[in-house]
């Protein structure tokens, strides 16, 4: 990895759709924007912040999502996620998320990110259908 430095940004943002409502996520009954939506946008943020960082085989994976939902969000209006590098501790990487719509914040918390080399970790992960 890449000499990084604290309070880098990164950002994403996805148009409300059939695809990412809470009745179609089966999150929820209502035409509104899927809190796990929410959740897969802030850590594509955070991705993304981290990318130019990456050495060639290098990834990160999820560790813990800490986030309130705040505020609905109809079909049609753009949600974008932002996340904040707030530290560095070895291979974990601690963000500060956000989400907003036109309308101003929809949610916010925390995301922990950890570096691991690809190819390593998913023959490790795979390993599991063999130890049944």
């Amino acid at each position: 990895m890449r000499d990084i430095t604290i309070n880098i940004k990164g950002t994403s943002s996805v148009e409300v759709s059939e695809n990412n409502l809470a009745v179609t996520m089966e999150s929820g009954s209502l035409k509104v924007f899927a809190t796990p939506a929410m959740v897969a946008l802030m850590e594509k943020a955070s991705c993304s912040c981290l990318s130019d960082y990456l050495d060639n085989g290098e990834t990160t994976v999820g560790t813990e999502m800490n986030i309130k939902h705040t505020s609905a969000t109809p079909q049609g209006m753009t949600v974008t996620a932002e996340a904040v590098l707030k530290s560095v501790n070895g291979r974990e990487f601690t963000f500060e998320v956000t989400a907003y719509d036109t309308h101003g914040e929809i949610g916010k918390g925390t995301h922990k990110r950890f570096l691991v080399y690809a190819e390593k970790f998913t023959e490790k992960t795979y390993k599991k259908l063999s130890a049944e």
